[in-house]
Order: structure tokens, then sequence, then C-alpha cells
């Protein structure tokens, strides 16, 4: 799936969550699991990588990750709260014996070929949680529905990545 650069990034991003003693969970939506195994691709990376959930049908991000109900119910799944809490619930719902995941990385959005809840395809919000630090960033993606899935894939490791830089 990813070119050498993107190969790059993931060694990168599973290097500085090992050098920092982290662990991450993943909550994907509109990626449907293809983040999560991009991470695991790279050898070592049982070190670091807690799991991942594809929480594809809305009422799952309420049910399996806690994101709000009433959030879901007015605004939908491609909103920038939602990609904020599951990124930050994530970590929770994957803790290994009590004890959370240190990073939260979550993707949600409309890969297409559609539109949904009047999002045009490739509009996709990505959720970031380290430590107390809890984000999320709007992309806007062209290109069919498998060229935006690893988009955001891509995009996804490489804002991982700054971001785990400036620690």
């Amino acid at each position: 799936m990813t070119t050498d650069g993107a190969a790059d990034v993931v060694t990168e991003v599973i290097a500085r969550l090992i050098e920092h003693g982290f662990t991450i969970a993943v909550a994907e939506s509109l990626t449907g699991g293809l983040l999560v195994a991009e991470l695991i691709r790279v050898p070592g990376a049982s070190a670091t990588v807690l799991g991942g959930v594809v929480a594809y049908n809305t009422a799952l991000k309420h049910s399996v990750l806690g994101v709000d109900a009433s959030l879901l119910a007015e605004h939908g799944p491609v909103h920038p709260e939602v990609a904020r809490q599951m990124a930050d619930r994530v970590r929770t719902a994957l803790a290994v014996e009590g004890v959370p995941a240190d990073v939260g990385l979550s993707t949600t959005g409309v890969a297409g070929p559609g539109s949904q809840g009047g999002h045009p395809a490739g509009t996709v919000y990505l959720g970031f949680a380290i430590g107390e630090d809890v984000s999320s960033l709007k992309l806007e993606l062209g290109g069919d529905r498998a060229a935006i899935r690893e988009k955001t894939v891509s995009e996804s490791l490489t804002r991982l990545r700054n971001a785990l830089e400036s620690r």
C-alpha cells in the first residue's frame, strides 16, 4: 500500500514512539483498519502499538469508544470533536491491565464516492491525543475512494511524526 516515502514515515513514527516509551491506540472509521495495519507492518511495532478499533458504524463510535451520543446525533460522525473524542477515548478503550495508551490517533470522514451528511467526499478529520493535548485536524482530500483512504493514512502518520518530533 505504501510508497517508499510513506514507509519511511511509519518507520520514524514507530521509532519515535519507542524512543519516548509511548504506547499507541488507534480508532478508525473511513480507513477501516488500514492505519493500524500500516503501523504494525514495521518490525518491532509490538513494543508500542496496543491495537486498533474500527468503528465504521456511527453507533460504535458511541458504544465502543464513548463518543458523546448527543454530538453524534447533532453533527454526525464527520466532525472535529468526534475525531478528538475518538482519539482521546480509544486510549482507555484499549487499555492494557488498566493502563491507557499514551497516544490516541483517529480517522473519521467521507471516503466517497458520494457525500455524507452534507460533507463532500474527501472531508476527513484526524484526531490526536498525546498526554493532555487532544486536537483535531481537517483535511480536504481529492481522488477516488481508495486514494482518499490512502492519503488519510499517509497524512495521519506524517502529522503524528511531526507531533512526536516536537516532544
